[in-house]
């Protein structure tokens, strides 16, 4: 532990600049909102192209970088052995990726697209239309889009550190344009940039699973859902992923990761088998059908002349809200990455989280659909009505049989989930604004994965307990935080995106090399 030093370009001006939020945040929350609406309203107006055309050309990149040439490159070196097993590294890459996202939009968002469909399609809510496009929606947003900004990241941040011998931070990855300049001034921009982005999100993030936590206690026992239990929820769930994070991967984020993935899968299960199976499956297969047939119009869809709101307030956030987690996140993944192919990354860390969250939202998304369509209505008033989003998703159990038992393994699989989490990324904040943290010794120091914890936590505190009765409550300003840090983090993925292929470019000469040596019989030459 003695070569691990503190990066104050980093921490300093971080702690100061999130400590200040949360003040801010608590102290004038409708003045910080409006400020930041309306720089959002301004990058969204007039950047909102970008954000979709972006993640429109990395899934195609990231599945090109993955199945060519590129993908015979290991993290790490030929040498390199990995440290995880598939499964593991499969459910660490879940749980860090939409795990958390999946629980609580799972039914609240398939429901909203069926009720609430864009006006500009024409489509009669509650219609089988308005289904198969709810299902073309939510595959377009949780599935392959999230993971290859995520994938990207990877990559290159993987790449830097373990082949090139680049300190752990997401600053490496542009070394190629850069040079020296990356690990320098630009470099503590930048890792100050993704820590504020991470921040923002993860604190908004564990506010959404705070309210879904009190959401189900309430609904379960006689608790009063409010404040006092939000504080309550989050400080557990802080002090839980302390603890796990203190202990590290290989005890911490390894163990609960495996448990919340095979509790997804228990619930998967159950809800397609004693649910309308045969509904399901149908408007399942129908709307992804939808979504392959139209994908390139859905991912670009922007209204500009009829503005309709749907691509900003649905896509467009969620790039911008997945943006300004990806660096982070994908450094995290780069991490737990050592030892596998660049081809393994992409079917671990992309094709199958993208399937499970497709087949995720087929089984709970069709199903609440289904109900709300032979319920006239009734979940959809929840989510409209004072439960909101939070509580439909045990309103959705009570469809169920045994929904007292499964509802109660939901709490547990959500309280997991967000403790996984953060967990990781509290672990991976902790990397960034520190040195010395490499293969050999990868744990940052106890205290700094303290600290961060600590003040995440503070700020989902905060950020569910702050504005409770005002215009906006703190979930709206600091989801507000998250998805303004997604605006300057979208030119970084790209500029990440051009150093990636610089970096495999110049890995892949040695490869051809290599193969132009097997066939003429000359000696390999190392590079």
């Amino acid at each position: 532990m003695n070569n691990k030093k503190m990066r104050w370009g980093v921490f300093a001006p971080m702690a100061v600049l999130l400590v200040a939020t949360a003040v801010l945040g608590i102290a004038a929350p409708q003045w910080f909102y409006n400020i930041q609406s309306t720089v959002v309203g301004f990058a969204f107006s007039n950047f909102g192209w970008l954000f979709s055309l972006t993640v429109f050309v990395l899934i195609f990149v990231c599945l090109y970088v993955g199945f060519s040439k590129f993908g015979k490159i290991k993290i790490g070196g030929d040498g390199a052995k990995p440290t995880l097993s598939k499964w593991q590294w499969f459910a660490i890459s879940l749980t860090s990726g939409i795990g958390t996202g999946i629980l609580f939009w799972g039914t609240a968002e398939p429901l909203t697209h069926f009720m609430d469909p864009p006006a500009a399609l024409g489509l009669e809510p509650g219609s089988e239309q308005a289904a198969t496009f709810s299902i073309a929606a939510v595959t377009m947003q949780w599935t392959v889009a999230p993971y290859a900004l995520y994938v990207i990241c990877g990559i290159a941040i993987g790449y830097a550190h373990y082949n090139k011998g680049m300190p752990y931070a997401v600053s490496s990855a542009l070394y190629p344009i850069f040079g020296k300049r990356a690990l320098g001034g630009i470099g503590t921009v930048v890792d100050n940039v993704c820590m504020f982005a991470i921040a923002g999100a993860m604190s908004a993030i564990l506010g959404e699973g705070v309210l879904q936590i009190g959401s189900g206690v309430s609904h379960y026992t006689d608790i009063v859902n409010g404040p006092t239990l939000w504080a309550a929820i989050a400080i557990l769930i802080t002090i839980t992923y302390i603890l796990s994070s203190y202990t590290g991967l290989q005890k911490g984020i390894k163990f609960l990761a495996e448990q919340n993935t095979r509790l997804f899968l228990l619930l998967l299960v159950f809800v397609l088998v004693v649910g309308p199976t045969a509904y399901i499956m149908t408007i399942g297969t129908q709307g992804t059908g939808k979504y392959l047939s139209d994908f390139a119009e859905m991912h670009l869809w922007f209204s500009p002349m009829d503005g309709e709101s749907w691509p900003r307030d649905w896509p467009i956030f969620e790039w911008a809200l997945w943006g300004a987690n990806a660096p982070l996140i994908g450094m995290f993944i780069a991490r737990v990455s050592y030892g596998r192919t660049i081809r393994e990354f992409v079917t671990i860390n992309l094709l199958l989280p993208a399937a499970f969250g497709a087949f995720w939202f087929w089984v709970f998304g069709g199903a609440a659909m289904y109900f709300d369509w032979k319920g006239e209505g009734k979940l959809w008033d929840i989510i409209n009505g004072e439960g909101g989003v939070p509580l439909s998703l045990f309103a959705f159990l009570d469809e169920l049989p045994l929904s007292l038992l499964f509802g109660i393994l939901m709490l547990i699989a959500i309280f997991i989930s967000f403790t996984t989490l953060a967990d990781s990324l509290t672990t991976t904040m902790s990397s960034l604004t520190t040195t010395g943290n490499d293969l050999k010794n990868p744990e940052p120091p106890p205290m700094v994965k303290i600290f961060w914890g600590g003040l995440i936590g503070l700020l989902a505190i905060l950020t569910v307990t702050a504005g409770t009765g005002g215009e906006i409550s703190g979930i709206d300003a600091v989801k507000q935080t998250a998805t303004l840090a997604g605006f300057p983090v979208l030119f970084l993925i790209i500029l990440i995106s051009f150093s990636a292929l610089r970096y495999l470019r110049t890995d892949t000469k040695v490869i051809d090399a290599a193969e132009d040596d097997d066939r003429t019989g000359a000696p390999h030459l190392e590079s």
